[in-house]
């Protein structure tokens, strides 16, 4: 595959489609690109943002590709022509995270604003806004079957209703910042990892921590469950990689 080089900023999100054929960045530059994976040829520049845009997602279907930063706001982009859909407004300071539900009727935002807002993708005036962290919102990620996660620097981890915004779950058993999430793909599992050396996996139907993986002396900041789900990885910032058994 060949690189794909146009940015004139430094790059600070990258997220592949469902079918891994395109892959989108967000960067400093305030811009988003598409590119085509097989090739590293960039399809489409979205311009549209004020600021750096710090996260991006695409849809299910890759159809539609969601972009936010430091501007406030998101954006939903066609990824076919490039064009932008709708801007989504509300919150009150920079989108670090956002994530659309399995369906793509739902897409969530996470902010510094301590809040998560969930919108509905076809009508955008309505949006649920979860209010439940008292710190910067670092990272949401939806299950496959419509629950939603959020972490924060408060150190706790959020699990929501995400159609009427009730909380099931609250996990406090983090002592640093989480710093990323991710669902099992039947959604009985949640591992989160955070600033406090450790990866810990979370049962969804008690909420009761099942394992904990540690990293000491090392924050990790990424961690994602095998297409098998009997495998977890956590990235940290000694540059390793860990891998354990998730179940």
């Amino acid at each position: 595959m060949a690189c794909g080089v146009g940015a004139n900023g430094p790059v600070k999100a990258c997220a592949f489609s469902n079918d891994s054929s395109f892959f989108a960045t967000g960067s400093c530059d305030c811009t988003v690109k598409i590119w085509k994976t097989k090739t590293g040829r960039c399809l489409h520049t979205l311009q549209g943002h004020s600021k750096s845009v710090e996260t991006v997602c695409f849809n299910r279907n890759s159809r539609l590709l969601a972009s936010a930063g430091w501007d406030h706001t998101a954006i939903l982009w066609d990824t076919m022509t490039g064009f932008a859909l709708k801007v989504l407004s509300g919150h009150k300071n920079v989108i670090k995270t956002c994530d659309f539900s399995n369906t793509g009727e739902y897409l969530a935002t996470g902010s510094w604003d301590y809040t998560i807002r969930v919108w509905k993708v076809q009508k955008t005036t309505r949006r649920i806004i979860l209010h439940g962290h008292t710190g910067n919102v670092s990272c949401v990620k939806f299950s496959t079957f419509g629950m939603l996660a959020s972490g924060s620097w408060d150190k706790t981890v959020c699990v929501w209703n995400s159609k009427n915004g009730h909380l099931i779950f609250l996990l406090k058993e983090h002592t640093g910042r989480v710093m990323a999430l991710s669902f099992s793909m039947d959604s009985i599992l949640l591992v989160t990892a955070a600033e406090d050396e450790t990866i810990r996996v979370w049962d969804c139907e008690d909420g009761k921590c099942k394992k904990i993986l540690k990293c000491e002396l090392e924050s990790i900041f990424c961690c994602q469950f095998s297409r098998t789900e009997t495998l977890l990885v956590g990235g940290a910032s000694d540059h390793a990689l860990t891998m354990t058994k998730a179940r």
